[in-house]
């Protein structure tokens, strides 16, 4: 994406209500938050009853990572677009904090994984881990993963009469992404949402065209919850990564494609990242969890997938379907892909000084756009990844 796109994107996000009402249920109600209908007899509503109920509190991580001296003026970075936005506030905030410009592409966790594996760029970001094959191919040597925030996939669509708040559960969008579900009025959704007028009308499946992080989180909540999707797919090896053979639908490139097809289709559903579904006022559902409660997606039910959960050494893990019982169960983290032993001083003292930054001050801004900052565990275990960066083999940080 043009940086002039992104920049515009991030700032549609800040902009967004930010009051948007937040809650989890297991009890369809009706609305006292600010979701808006997509038309007259609009009869789904998120019973307001956990997000939103928050502190509010700024985490006020603080900085312990002496600046390094000697910086770039400049670093790039590419991959994620579930990740884009906050990274829009954040690249523009550290600018002139700094004066160091970090220009970013949002061309999907594929194309950042590719890029950093070429080393073309500074720094990749993916919403999935690097597979071994991929950190075996890696031109640089070893890569870190380093947790930046934490973010929901959302079941959004568009259908006229209905507004956010329709229920979904694992099982029903697996049926509904391989194409066995065809219709709005299915009897399997019609079960999830009683008493709700919900359409004969053909449903349009969107789901992404390039190879995406957002897939991989998507398709991984699928394939633990969807027996159905990994059987369409051909096995659990196939029914989960950044790309998949989709039985149905239409592509879309990007959080942004995915998001203008279903605004521009009717009777659609597709999966996009929560800041995206709330800065162009989509309509998304409410997904069960592991604990058979229908959980809204917003920054207390994202944050509560992370809690009690054992982290490996390097960090790369699965957030989906967690056990908590206000957990929104397709959640993700975005990391930073990047090369432990740096070969350039410049770019790797800019490097460290500017993820520092975002793993401490940089938290405090999640919440703002709908994205949730690092609990205390995973921000301590992301900021001690940076104290592994080498130049030549020698460690950066005293």
């Amino acid at each position: 994406m043009a940086r002039k796109t992104l920049a515009a994107l991030g700032s549609a996000v800040v902009v967004a209500v930010v009051a948007t009402g937040c809650g989890s249920t297991s009890d369809t109600g009706s609305s006292s938050d600010s979701s808006k209908s997509s038309g007259a007899g609009a009869q789904v509503a998120f019973a307001n009853q956990i997000c939103g109920k928050g502190s509010g509190a700024k985490p006020g991580y603080q900085n312990t990572i002496a600046t390094l001296s000697g910086g770039a003026s400049k670093l790039s970075g590419a991959g994620s677009t579930f990740v884009a936005p906050m990274l829009s506030v954040w690249t523009k905030d550290y600018s002139e904090k700094t004066k160091v410009e970090v220009a970013y592409q949002s061309i999907g966790s594929g194309g950042g994984v590719q890029q950093i594996s070429a080393k073309t760029v500074d720094f990749g970001a993916s919403d999935t881990p690097m597979k071994d094959d991929e950190l075996t191919a890696a031109k640089g040597g070893k890569i870190l993963h380093i947790p930046l925030t934490l973010g929901a996939v959302v079941p959004a669509y568009n259908v006229k009469g209905l507004k956010a708040g329709l229920k979904f559960d694992g099982p029903t969008l697996g049926k509904i992404f391989t194409g066995e579900i065809k219709t709005w009025n299915d009897p399997a959704l019609k079960a999830l949402n009683p008493g709700i007028n919900l359409p004969n009308e053909p449903i349009a499946v969107v789901h992404r065209s390039d190879g995406s992080g957002t897939t991989a989180v998507w398709t991984d909540y699928l394939t633990k919850e969807s027996p159905e999707w990994v059987s369409k797919l051909g096995g659990s090896d196939k029914s989960f990564g950044k790309e998949v053979a989709w039985p149905t639908g239409i592509g879309g490139k990007g959080n942004e494609g995915v998001s203008g097809q279903v605004n521009q289709t009717e009777g659609s559903i597709g999966y996009v990242e929560l800041a995206y579904a709330l800065s162009q006022n989509m309509n998304y559902g409410q997904v069960k969890n592991k604990a058979g409660n229908f959980i809204q997606p917003c920054v207390e039910t994202v944050s509560a997938d992370t809690d009690g959960l054992t982290y490996p050494a390097d960090l790369r893990t699965s957030l989906t379907d967690g056990s908590n019982k206000d957990a929104y169960p397709i959640s993700g983290t975005t990391y930073a892909l990047v090369y432990q032993n740096q070969t350039d001083k410049a770019k790797a003292a800019s490097l460290v000084n500017f993820l520092a930054w975002v793993l401490t001050t940089g938290q405090d801004e999640a919440e703002s756009i709908h994205y949730a900052p690092l609990g205390k565990d995973l921000q301590g275990k992301a900021y001690a990844q940076l104290k592994k960066i080498t130049l030549n083999g020698t460690p950066l940080v005293k």
